[in-house]
């Protein structure tokens, strides 16, 4: 076999008789050999295909055979494909699973993207060793078979462990969006239960993985509200309809003895519109007079009045699955479920199950796809034919090349010496945007096609085959066509005209009996392969001239200036910046005789322009080198970025060895001063509090998002964000501020301020946008304890840093231990709790393992808009699902960023009434047609 095949996709086309359960498939990826596993499922090893490589894992006290081995695959720009047979319009739950083990001995985790088909489907982060990483897509089979692809390694290598699928009945989770959605699972959890064990095969047919919620996870399932109890029976349930629960997870429940249930938890992907629906059943026998209802509620209105939660009724009789939820509800990344009893019920509210799908556009792939599924099905034998997945999306073939379009298409194909046999495949004329083809080099029989159905074609190679005929009329209508290769094959008869009068390179030497009319040879150029050669040879010569040339005129241009520090402040000279005079400067501040801070640059003066402008300078008090490049840095970027909430540049002023940085003066001096400073000057307010990180989140949002390389502050800290005379906050000092062309920079001096330093960028020297996001996680734990990020005087000799200090206060669900008691009592307990878990989402070690500062800001203008509820008196300052819903049909692209900032308009009391019908209290009432929720209704009413 030819080595270069080895390098090529990975394809493994697996039928599913190898499950040992009808509709199972089970892939042991890296295995050697089949196995039953200790639940009795039939594993499969994809040792017959001899792609990418194969390890074994280093997991102590495993006894999962198929998590001993591994495949992984080479750093490279492609995709690595497993392709699975699937039947078209059934329902699947597809399963991928990655465990790390240290497989390469470089402890380096891992983190890639996987996609099913085109379409996203996740992005694995490894977090740990010996923790599987699983990750599930329900859907609607769109075509035949299914492909679950690797790309996009930006860290270690990828790998993967196994491969499952899974056939559903054909009732089981059915949307009226899913031909247009897949769904992904971000949360499937077992209330109740005992032991730390999931739930799946074959206590659930369908081996789907319920999770324990004994589990302890970080930031999972707290915040559980005060009487709260595990119940459970051993009496069967009633299941058999909607989604099927498994009868072991309905035996199991958590009940609200003192009327409520809440629990907050991490949904991975989201923000987004989901799937969520609660599986309830009464396991407890009621006395006569015994009742049990409760409500959902939401932060838009009031609670929904016409979907009481009432067990028992709902579900005729005890014992018997009851599940209401909601087919479309857009959700944070950090959700909270919220269940309150009614004011007639004797019991409190019951959770047995819950789960939660976010619903994932489809990508249907390139324009080309269905062409090039039959071109390569005439190939099964061939390497090349298998890597499996869409040719363009989201990686192209190896041998092809795709437009940048949203649905591209294909514009170059090569395929030679790929020994293709048989006639020239009938689907390449279908390619409309084709621009070069290259079939060189292979077996061709047959004729030459017609390739008018691709009139961008450019460059045609077909030498050095076996093709017979005569060469058709239709090449010469090509209106693109440059270059025509057909030597060496036994084409036969007269040129076509059309091509004779085409100013084009065309060779058609080798055969015998193809030649040009006699009267027509004056504009057809025939070249040889030593023209070829002379051509190839002219053309290196001219581009290693032009290369040397432009070394030339750099390395000249580098010598011009001898180094030292008034090298730094000419590249001043080109900036847009207004540069002060120093009189100017003297005279606005009275000779510098107003101090108004002192940082690592220098001091910061007051003072008074001419018109009245207020402004504040900051003067350089050092002479290091070091000091000279924050100046510039900072005028470079300042005179060239403008946003409301960065303060604002005025300009610079360099003269007698003086380095000063002219900015608007800010009345109100710093966060920081209002978080710790004299009783009087402190922000009690804690909807203010919340409007200033806002403000400053806005601000880094556009350092990070809205300039072009992105800009990373490198030192956020309370003390850099400044208050105006209005309480508006701005960011400021960006003197270590740099550009990210390509998303991160290493950094041979590591530069930051002691407790808000990123402990990744410490560690390793590289700095990306997550290392700001880490620093301003400790901003928001200021704000909302009012200590500083170090300080063994608050946090006690167990801990020093903020980090763990509120860590462990917030893990336990102790939310109060962390809060500032400066602060009015007029607050709601459910916003504080946002801001704090978005704040330890954003000081998580790993920067691959916080959210972007566009999530941070969503979480804190939604604690925002519960305060402001609360403050209005208008609703109850519940948060089950944050946001309003926007309206969902099936053509909304729900990946837009702009998607979710629409969903912060208050909606009207027309949109709120609307959403009472999303709760639908049963999945079975509304096929029985009682008219409780009808399809009409979801893309009407979101």
């Amino acid at each position: 076999m030819d080595s270069s095949y080895l390098l090529a996709f990975l394809f493994i086309l697996i039928p599913m008789t190898t499950a040992q359960v009808p509709g199972f498939v089970n892939i042991d990826c890296g295995g050697t050999s089949a196995h039953t596993d200790d639940i009795g499922l039939q594993w499969t090893p994809d040792s017959d295909y001899p792609f990418g490589q194969t390890a074994n894992t280093t997991i102590v006290n495993n006894n999962k055979t198929q998590y001993n081995t591994i495949r992984f695959f080479p750093t490279d720009d492609r995709k690595y494909c497993y392709t699975l047979n699937a039947t078209t319009g059934l329902r699947y739950l597809v399963r991928a699973t990655f465990l790390y083990g240290n497989f390469d001995n470089t402890n380096v985790y891992p983190k890639f993207v996987i996609s099913l088909g085109a379409t996203y489907w996740d992005t694995i982060v490894i977090m740990d060793a010996t923790t599987p990483v699983v990750s599930e897509m329900v859907v609607l089979a769109p075509s035949p078979s299914l492909s679950i692809c690797l790309f996009n390694a930006s860290s270690g290598s990828r790998f993967i462990s196994t491969i499952e699928l899974r056939l559903f009945n054909g009732s089981m989770y059915t949307t009226m969006f899913e031909d247009q959605y897949f769904m992904f699972m971000a949360a499937r959890v077992n209330f109740g239960t005992l032991s730390n064990a999931s739930i799946r095969y074959p206590d659930d047919p369908f081996d789907r993985i319920w999770e324990s919620d004994a589990v302890k996870r970080p930031n999972y399932l707290v915040d559980v509200a005060p009487g709260t109890e595990k119940i459970s029976t051993k009496k069967s349930i009633f299941v058999n309809h909607d989604e099927i629960p498994p009868v072991k997870v309905m035996q199991t429940a958590v009940v609200g003895n003192n009327g409520t249930l809440t629990y907050r938890m991490n949904l991975d992907n989201f923000p987004g519109n989901a799937w969520a629906f609660t599986y309830m059943a009464e396991i407890e026998d009621l006395g006569p007079n015994e009742t049990r209802q409760f409500k959902v509620v939401l932060p838009w209105g009031p609670p929904i009045n016409d979907a009481v939660v009432n067990v028992q009724e709902n579900a005729n009789g005890n014992y018997r699955l009851y599940e209401p939820g909601f087919y479309n509800v857009s959700l944070p990344f950090i959700a909270s479920l919220d269940f309150r009893k009614t004011n007639d019920s004797t019991r409190g509210p019951i959770l047995n199950a819950f789960e939660v799908f976010k619903y994932v556009p489809i990508n249907f792939g390139s324009l080309d796809a269905t062409a090039m599924a039959g071109l390569i099905a005439s190939y099964p034998q061939a390497m090349w034919a298998h890597e499996g997945g869409d040719p363009c999306l989201p990686a192209s073939w190896t041998w092809v090349q795709c437009n940048s379009d949203s649905q591209p298409e294909i514009i170059s194909i090569d395929l030679s010496g790929k020994n293709l046999s048989g006639d020239i495949p009938q689907e390449l004329t279908s390619l409309t945007g084709l621009v070069e083809l290259y079939l060189n080099g292979s077996s061709l029989i047959g004729s030459i096609l017609d390739f008018g159905g691709c009139p961008n074609l450019e460059i045609i190679h077909l030498e050095n085959n076996e093709l017979t005929g005569s060469l058709p009329s239709s090449l010469g209508n090509l209106p693109k066509l440059k270059e025509l290769y057909v030597q060496n094959n036994n084409l036969s008869g007269v040129i076509p005209k059309g091509l004779l009068r085409k100013h084009i390179v065309f060779n058609y030497s080798g055969n015998l009996a193809l030649h040009p009319s006699s009267e027509s040879k004056n504009n057809l150029i025939i070249i040889f392969s030593t023209v070829g050669v002379t051509l190839l040879l002219l053309f290196l010569a001219a581009w290693y001239l032009c290369k040397y040339k432009r070394k030339g005129r750099k390395k000249g241009k580098i010598g011009r200036f001898p180094e030292g520090q008034l090298n730094l402040l000419k590249e001043l000279d080109s900036e847009p910046a207004h540069r002060f005079e120093l009189s100017e400067i003297e005279d606005a501040t009275d000779n510098f005789e107003k101090i108004i801070g002192k940082g690592g640059f220098g001091s910061v003066y007051y003072g008074k322009l001419n018109d009245g402008s207020e402004i504040a300078v900051k003067v350089h008090n050092t002479e290091s080198n070091q000091g000279i490049r924050e100046f510039i840095n900072e005028v470079t970027l300042l005179s060239r970025i403008h946003h409301k909430h960065l303060v604002k540049f005025l300009g610079y002023s360099q003269q007698e060895d003086n380095n000063m940085l002219v900015y608007e003066f800010m009345h109100e001096g710093t966060l920081s001063e209002h978080l710790r400073g004299p009783p009087e000057k402190r922000i009690s307010s804690w909807i203010k509090r919340m409007e200033i990180v806002e403000d400053a989140a806005k601000g880094i949002e556009y350092l990070h998002t809205g300039c072009s390389p992105a800009i990373i502050h490198r030192d956020l800290k309370s003390s850099n964000i400044l208050l105006d005379m209005n309480m508006r906050a701005k960011v400021s000092d960006l003197g270590l501020s740099k550009l990210m062309a390509d998303g991160s920079y290493v950094s041979s001096m590591i530069k930051g301020t002691f407790g808000y330093l990123d402990p990744e960028y410490y560690a390793t020297q590289e700095f990306t946008v997550k290392t700001d996001v880490f620093s301003f996680g400790i901003i928001l734990l200021e704000v909302i304890s009012g200590y500083s990020p170090i300080s063994k005087e608050h946090f006690g000799d167990d801990f020093q840093y903020i980090v763990e200090w509120a860590r462990e206060h917030i893990e336990s669900g102790n939310i109060h231990a962390i809060i500032d008691k400066s602060l009015e009592p007029t607050y709601d307990i459910q916003s504080i709790w946002k801001v704090a878990e978005v704040a330890l989402m954003c000081v998580k070690p790993r920067g691959l393992e916080r959210p972007s500062i566009s999530e941070v800001l969503k979480e804190i203008q939604e604690a925002i808009l519960i305060e402001q509820k609360v403050a209005t008196s208008r609703v109850e300052s519940i948060d089950m699902f944050p946001r309003k819903p926007p309206r969902f049909s099936p053509n909304l692209d729900i990946s837009n960023s702009s998607f979710y900032t629409e969903s912060f308009v208050q909606p009207s009391l027309r949109e709120r009434t609307a959403r009472e019908d999303l709760w639908a209290p049963s999945r079975s009432s509304r096929r029985r047609g009682d008219g409780l929720l009808h399809s009409g209704q979801i893309e009407s009413s979101i």
